[in-house]
């Protein structure tokens, strides 16, 4: 499947009937992992690439060269439609917005996010007005493009102690007026609060961050709300992370190696990873 072929297959899951989920994946082997499992999409994640880099998520400390680098070992992984995490697209002006967006589509990608979140823990959430110019930017950057590429504008209050459901909702709505194709307001975790951003947008599909240990609600439950899409952010890698804690602790403290029985056998993780899977566009 090419670039565009799969661009477009990711247009289409937006508009059919019913919710999906888009995993996130870090790296090229769990890219490879989850589309086996049968996900029709997939999304990056910045914190998962962050610590593979050995790096802290959210502090501009990962570049654009190295989010665009894993993107594309993603895509040459598998053969699904990919969406990337781009954080603030790399940059506080609306012209770099812009060109980060236009990278990605040149990278292979079928859709991309911008953030309101500056990166910087003074002044975490861009101010209302430049936050809305650089989803225009980014929107501008679409549509001078010759192929599909779903938009994603996120709103981070909920992210960065802000809780203000008001401000929040404002920003989607500006963000769906400016052309914004999806609309995400990750850290939200109430159903009613996520149902009231789903109807200030509509008919723009929203996406719902999950993997929180502290929600128990289901994939119907958000569908029942109206939700399109949802992603899990970097809770995969962190159930990565939290088994190999796991298992490591059990070794230092206990001398036992238990943990081998919970593990993937290696004989189908090297089954898997033998397949050739040809993407090359």
């Amino acid at each position: 499947m090419n670039h565009l072929q799969r661009a477009a297959s990711f247009k289409a899951l937006h508009y059919r009937p019913g919710i999906f989920v888009v995993p996130n994946p870090w790296d090229s082997g769990s890219a490879k992992f989850l589309e086996n499992l049968g996900f029709e999409a997939l999304a990056t994640t910045s914190a998962g690439l962050a610590y593979t880099l050995g790096k802290a998520d959210g502090m501009t400390q990962v570049t654009r060269e190295e989010t665009l680098k894993n993107a594309r070992a993603i895509l040459d992984a598998t053969q699904l439609p990919v969406s990337a995490d781009l954080e603030n697209c790399f940059g506080d002006d609306p012209e770099t917005c812009a060109i980060t967006i236009k990278l990605a589509a040149h990278t292979g990608l079928s859709g991309g996010s911008i953030e309101d979140a500056s990166g910087r823990s003074e002044a975490p959430i861009y101010p209302f007005e430049l936050a809305v110019s650089r989803v225009r930017a980014a929107v501008s950057a679409v549509r001078s493009l010759n192929q599909p590429f779903m938009l994603t504008a996120r709103a981070e209050n909920y992210l960065h102690g802000r809780p203000d459901l008001e401000d929040t909702i404002n920003r989607l709505v500006a963000f769906a007026k400016a052309g914004a194709d999806v609309l995400y307001a990750p850290g939200v975790k109430s159903l009613a609060d996520i149902e009231k951003i789903v109807r200030a947008v509509q008919p723009k599909p929203v996406n719902v961050l999950m993997g929180f240990p502290d929600v128990d609600y289901q994939l119907s439950d958000l569908e029942a709300i109206g939700v399109k899409r949802v992603s899990v952010g970097s809770s995969l890698a962190r159930a990565a992370y939290g088994g190999l804690h796991k298992a490591a602790q059990e070794i230092l403290e206990q001398g036992k190696f238990t943990y081998a029985k919970e593990t993937e056998p290696y004989l189908d993780l090297n089954t898997l990873f033998n397949k050739n899977t040809d993407t090359r566009l």
